[in-house]
This record gives structure tokens, C-alpha cells and sequence, in this order.
């Protein structure tokens, strides 16, 4: 049923070029002038919001996206009027519907500048990041956004008065005390009940010293732990001559930037005066006097529950060395490497119109210009903008996001799940606006600043958002190409992306090719995998390198194909090399039983498409051992098959990702469903009915406007923090649905 509550009607989206600025009450549709003239008069409608955003995250803790999507459908959905092909039998016509039901309704949801607007929330740990950057620097959030925030915290409290790391997370010392001390932030009493369950639930389990070490960076900054009680972040570490394999500059790229202004912080042992509330907050939190606390002894410890990776024994001779540094560091050497930081972040901010690459690093960030700069500083002012870039709206508060959106990764998988039949050229308009996006989000042009700061040539690629942020990534820039492509074939626009962009992105695909022949993120393996034995991160596994992925590879190779069948005359023997090698890697990382483990998407159904899909495309081009592709295709069915449940779809949960071992979810999940029917059709599965019976899952979970259901979180980083990709329940289903009619019906 489409409802729009009467106080979500107070809140508008606007967008500019993908970005997304959540308005309340906006007298303009101009960002900028929105965001000058954003304090609007609250008129105490807290119990409104109360009301209006209440949320029972029991029943599932996922948002389904409404006060987005009602808003955005009730202005701009219209039934399709375009000529529906007729199938000769009842199911087949099903069939059609539901995939022009589907485009149609989703369409209705696209940008007028051609992405997909969406929740990319999840990670519970950022808000409180964010929250602790606006008190320490005396910039408030409007009335509006705190009451939402606050309303958001308090819907995804578990039933034991504690918070997990992500929404559908179990409880730990991380989550539950970064959300008690936002709470308290946002001006909730020490008596509030859900307070005093939190409270409980923190002292029970050891109080705040065993709150992992991102957890005390936070707590030191706040002045509500010692900073002696904080393992050194050795800024001179940044001084080492390049070459070493320990430089922060190897580091893969989201730690080196979130370690850097973390270094700055620790060093001039920022942290916030003495007041009440913090006096009244140590009390709260810990279960011994804040006073009579050995803060050194309290430096490796961790609660039980947040425990994700062991320290190595390398990691803790590492600390020992560094904490003896700090009680004789040279002064004259620790200016020079704290110049050099902040050098380096004013470098980022430049790079990215100072939305950093991401929201950890945006509110660290902000905290170290505030420190350097000032408050009424033009350098502070711009990362306050940028804040409400990472705020999302939904029906269960007001989140911040694992990223400022994934406005192009959702463009690219959606154009090519539109395009994958002919049904799709009913939707030119759709498509239009996509390329449009696409078009727009190409890289061009390099930083200055990029090879001083380690950045990866950039030239040709795509990212992960929008073009501003321009951080780039070597699997967005395969989809990217891929949809580009597409685009061309179906002969639905005009080709702006000409030959020599198309062969701009081919050069940095092939540019991020690791040496195992499989591909990585943003950059290159810069460090050995033994590096991994310093992360100083308990709650996350595999930061220090930038590994290669099943995932990126296979997106990367079939890109390459895709390239090969328009292009053959282009570096032929490169890209038969780097093809070749890129399938080595994917075939090596395939499990015995058959799967392929997904580090980026919820999670063995995941990343076992995007294997099968590329592993068959070689397999029709007849350039590989076929026998040997032949078994690693056969097993990756059999796997996919044992995992059929008996409605006919697949589901996983996040335990998978974090676990490792593939992990049932209770009921069928329509995202997974349809990864694993796409396999199964990729590669041309004989039993139809395992297929049919896939794709009779789908259509009964359609609506009838054409969506489907929000279900599980579908997405993962660093094994144990999931992410929402609220895009997933629409593209890949549609993308499924859409190959059925490809293959069989038409």
C-alpha cells in the first residue's frame, strides 16, 4: 500500500549530478541555496515524528525505502502505456508483465539526471562518528535532523539494550556504546529507559574500557577515555622512505585515509573540555571510577563480543615499540610528519570536492581542519556542506551512509539488467537518462596531487558514486564499460562515450591487474599479504591490503570480452593475456564445493555469478581449456542446486560473509534468488524446472505496482560489517526475469 505519513511530506530529496541532499521543509530545490538557508522553525513536531517513524526492526531491521520511494512514485509513476508483446500462453504473458511491470515501476524512481536514488545505510558505527565531529566542533545539526537521528538510534536497539555494528547485527561494546553516547548527545536523559537497558547492558559486559580500539579513538576525542589507554598511531610512520612494505602509503586505501587523520588527532591528543554531560557520561559507561582507571593496561583490551580478528603477535611487538616512541618522540620530527598529514588531507579534499572517500574519513576529517583552521574557517565550512551528503531518510530515522551513495554501481548493474533483452527498448527514455549518468561519470581528468599522494592513475575509469567524489574503482569501471556497451548495441542513444573513452577505460582495467592475475578495488596490491598481521582493527578483517576479489576479477574480464567482440584490433595479446590470467585467479579461488565467496555482496550466490557469468563467456569463446571450465562450471550448479529451498529460491544470510561457511537464511530471499538463477541461465543449466521453479519465486513476491519486498541486508565489507543496496530488490530480479524471456520465450 503506497503511504506517505504527514511527516515524511516535510522532508524532499533533492539531487544535483547524483547527489543527494535530504531537505526539511526546503524553500529551494537548489542545494546550495538549500544548505545557506537550511535552518527552518522545528515547531515541536517531535511527537509527529515519534509517530510517523515508528519502526519495528524485529520484524526486519532492513528499511524498504519508503518515504523516498512513496513520495517519488506518488508524484512521478504512471501506469505503462507503451505496446505490451503478447505470448501465446497465460504464464508466459506473466512473464512479460512482470518484467515491464518491474522496468516501469523502478523507472518512476530514476533521477531526472539518470541514477537511482537509494538508502546505502547498514553500518551502525558512522552516525556516531559524524555526531561526535559536529559536538567537538560546536556545529549543531538542525532540529529536524537530530530528532530524526535520534528517532533512528532508538529503532534499532536489539532486545537486550545493546546495538550491533550493523543493523541486523548482534550486540557488542562497539555498537552499544557509540549509540548510548550519541543518544545522550542528541539529548536523551540518563533515565531514559532504553538508556537504562543500554546501560545495563554495556556494564554488564565490562563497561567502555573493552570497547574495541576505533571505539576508543572516539571515546579519547570526547574526552570519556584516556588517550594513554589508545595504542600510538606512530605519525612518523608516514616519514619512512616509500619503498618500505610497511609505509601507510601500501595500505589499502579506505585504512591509509582513515588512519591518517586518526594519527593527526592522536598526536596533538585532541579531545573535548570537561562539562557536565561528560563528567556525567564516565559514570555512565564504565563500571569502575573514570579517575582510578589504568588507561595503559586498557589498551588491548576488547570485549568478548566485538572479537572479529586476534591481534598477532607481530602487531603487539609493533605497539610495544611505538608507545616507547611516544615518550621520547622528537618534536621537530613529529611536526614534520603531522605537516605532511594534513598536507594530505587538504590534498583529498581537494581531489574530492571535500567529500572525502568516505564518511569515516569525512568526520575525522572535519575534526582536523576544525582544529586547524577554525570553526568559521572557508576549509571547515565546506566539510560541514558535505556532512548532509552521508544522511539518508527513511522510514526509520535518518541513518548515515557507507558511502555519500552508489549512484553509479546501481546505474550500471540496472542498465544492464534493462538491456538484457529486447524488452528493454521499450524504456528508451530509461535508458537515456542512464547514459547520460554514465556519461557524465567518467574520469577524464587527473589530480595534480595524485601521484604525491598515492593515488592510482584515474583517467578513463568510473567510481563507485558520482564523478565529484572521483574516487575510482576497478570494478565500476568494468560495469561501467559493460553498460556502456549495452547501451550501444540496443541502439537506444546517441554515443557520446566515444572509441577513445571506451579505450581509455579498457587501458585502466588493464592498469589494475594485480600480479595473481585477479583485480582489487580502487588500486593495486601494493604490500605483501603479511602485512595483514599489523591490523590494528579488531572488528574487521583483511584492511591493510587492497586484495584482489573474486567479483572485481570477473566483472573485469567479461568487461575485457565484452571490448574484444567491438574492438579486436585493439592490444589483441595484452588483453588475451590479461584475460587469461584474470581467469587463472577465479578458477583458483573456487571452493571444493564448488562456490566462490562474495567480499562484497551477501554472499557464496554472490560472488558465484559473477564467476559462472564469466567463466561461461570463455568457455563460448573457445579460448581456454573447456574440459576445465566445463568442471568448474558443473560444480559451481551443483553447489547452487543443494542450496535450492523447497519454495523454489535461495537466501543467505550475513553470517556467510562474517563466517565464512555458507549460511541458510529462514526464508527464501528474492536478491539471492535471482544471483543464483542468473548463474544457473548463464551458463545454460538443463533442468529447466530448477529454473522455473526460481522464477515462479520471483513473480509471487512481486507487487502489484511492479517493486519488491525489502528482505535481507545484501551486501558486505571486510567480512564483518554489512550494507544496505536498497537498488538490489529491483535490478537484480528484473536482470533475472529478464535472461528467463531472453532464453526461453523469445
Amino acid at each position: 500500500m503506497l503511504e506517505i505519513k504527514p511527516s515524511w511530506k516535510d522532508w524532499q530529496l533533492l539531487t544535483r549530478k547524483g547527489r543527494h541532499i535530504w531537505a526539511y521543509q526546503p524553500s529551494s530545490k537548489d542545494i546550495d541555496q538549500h544548505l545557506a538557508n537550511s535552518s527552518k522553525p522545528f515547531q515541536n513536531k517531535i511527537q509527529q515524528f515519534s509517530e510517523d517513524f515508528d519502526f519495528d526492526s524485529q520484524k526486519n531491521p532492513n528499511s524498504a525505502d519508503r518515504v523516498f520511494r512513496h513520495q517519488w512514485i506518488k508524484e512521478k509513476f504512471k501506469p505503462f502505456s507503451g505496446i505490451r508483446p503478447n505470448m501465446a500462453e497465460t504464464k508466459d504473458q506473466r512473464i512479460i508483465d512482470s518484467i515491464i511491470d518491474g522496468i516501469n515501476f523502478f523507472s518512476s524512481l530514476q533521477s531526472q539526471e539518470g541514477h537511482w536514488p537509494g538508502d546505502y545505510g547498514g553500518p551502525m558505527f558512522l552516525l556516531p562518528g559524524l555526531l561526535i565531529a559536529s559536538y567537538i566542533t560546536g556545529v549543531e545539526f538542525p532540529e529536524p535532523h537530530q530528532a530524526l537521528m535520534k528517532i533512528y538510534i532508538q529503532n534499532h536497539q536489539n532486545p537486550d539494550g545493546g546495538w550491533g555494528m550493523h543493523i541486523e547485527g548482534d550486540s557488542t561494546m562497539f555498537g552499544t556504546v557509540m549509540q548510548y553516547v550519541s543518544l545522550r548527545l542528541l539529548g536523551a536523559k540518563a533515565d531514559d529507559p532504553q538508556l537504562i537497558k543500554a546501560r545495563s547492558w554495556i556494564k554488564e559486559h565490562g563497561g567502555a574500557v573493552g570497547i574495541p580500539s576505533w571505539g576508543k579513538f572516539y571515546l579519547a576525542v570526547m574526552n570519556l577515555y584516556d588517550w594513554s589507554g589508545f595504542n600510538s598511531l606512530f605519525p612518523e610512520m608516514w616519514l619512512f622512505p616509500k619503498w618500505l612494505p610497511v609505509h601507510p602509503s601500501r595500505y589499502w586505501c579506505h585504512s591509509r585515509m582513515v588512519y591518517l587523520p586518526m594519527a593527526y588527532c592522536y598526536a596533538q591528543r585532541i579531545k573535548v573540555p570537561e562539562n557536565e554531560l561528560i563528567l556525567s557520561l564516565r559514570k555512565e559507561i564504565y563500571v569502575e571510577d573514570f579517575a582510578g582507571i589504568d588507561w595503559p593496561k586498557q589498551r588491548d583490551v576488547v570485549c568478548d563480543k566485538d572479537i572479529y580478528t586476534v591481534q598477532s603477535p607481530t602487531l603487539k611487538w609493533m605497539n610495544f615499540f611505538t608507545n616507547g616512541y611516544e615518550k621520547i618522540h622528537l618534536p621537530w620530527l613529529r611536526k614534520k610528519a603531522l605537516q605532511f598529514i594534513l598536507n594530505y588531507i587538504r590534498a583529498e579534499d581537494l581531489q574530492t570536492e571535500y567529500l572525502n572517500i568516505g564518511p569515516v574519513s569525512q568526520a575525522i576529517n572535519s575534526i582536523c581542519v576544525w582544529h586547524v583552521y577554525g570553526q568559521q574557517s572557508e576549509q571547515f565550512q565546506q566539510h560541514v556542506k558535505r556532512w548532509y551528503d552521508y544522511l539518508w531518510v527513511a522510514e526509520d530515522g535518518m541513518k548515515m551512509t557507507g558511502y555519500n551513495g552508489s549512484q553509479f554501481w546501481d546505474v550500471a548493474f540496472t542498465t544492464r539488467a534493462i538491456l538484457e533483452s529486447d524488452v528493454g527498448r521499450l524504456f528508451k527514455s530509461t535508458i537515456e537518462k542512464a547514459y547520460q549518468f554514465i556519461e557524465d561519470s567518467q574520469i577524464l581528468k587527473e589530480h595534480e596531487t595524485h601521484r604525491q599522494y598515492f593515488r592510482h592513475p584515474m583517467i578513463g575509469s568510473w567510481p563507485f558514486s558520482t564523478a565529484e567524489q572521483g574516487w575510482p574503482v576497478a570494478d565500476c569501471t568494468a560495469e561501467g564499460l559493460s553498460a556502456t556497451l549495452a547501451c550501444h548495441h540496443a541502439g537506444l542513444v546517441e554515443s557520446k562515450i566515444n572509441d577513445e573513452r571506451i579505450k581509455l577505460a579498457v587501458d585502466v582495467i588493464l592498469s589494475y591487474q594485480n600480479k595473481d592475475g585477479g583485480w582489487a578495488t580502487y588500486e593495486l596490491s601494493r604490500a605483501p599479504k603479511w602485512l595483514e598481521k599489523i591490523n590494528p582493527s579488531e572488528i574487521f578483517a583483511d584492511i591493510m591490503i587492497d586484495y584482489s576479489w573474486t567479483e572485481c576479477s570477473s566483472a573485469c574480464i567479461l568487461s575485457l570480452i565484452e571490448f574484444q567482440q567491438d574492438f579486436p584490433d585493439y592490444k589483441p595479446r595484452k588483453i588475451e593475456s590479461a584475460i587469461n590470467r584474470g581467469i587463472n585467479f577465479v578458477i583458483q579461488q573456487q571452493k571444493t564445493d564448488g562456490s566462490w565467496y562474495g567480499g562484497w555482496g551477501i554472499c557464496f550466490t554472490y560472488a558465484t555469478w559473477f564467476a559462472v557469468e564469466v567463466l561461461n563467456k570463455v568457455r563460448s569463446k573457445k579460448i581456454y581449456d573447456c574440459e576445465l571450465l566445463n568442471r568448474c562450471i558443473d560444480k559451481a550448479c551443483g553447489f547452487l542446486i543443494s542450496k535450492q529451498k523447497s519454495d523454489g529460491g535461495w537466501g543467505e544470510t550475513y553470517q556467510s560473509c562474517a563466517k565464512m561457511v555458507y549460511s541458510e537464511a529462514e526464508k527464501s530471499q528474492v536478491v539471492n534468488t535471482a544471483w543464483a538463477l542468473l548463474s544457473l541461465m548463464a551458463c545454460g543449466y538443463k533442468d529447466k524446472t530448477v529454473i522455473d521453479r526460481g522464477i515462479q519465486l520471483l513473480l509471487k513476491r512481486q507487487a502489484q505496482n511492479g517493486d519488491w519486498p525489502q528482505e535481507n541486508i545484501s551486501g558486505v565489507f571486510n567480512y564483518n560489517c554489512m550494507i544496505t543496496y536498497s537498488a538490489y530488490r529491483n535490478t537484480f530480479p528484473i536482470w533475472a526475469l529478464n535472461r528467463y524471456y531472453k532464453l526461453y520465450l523469445c
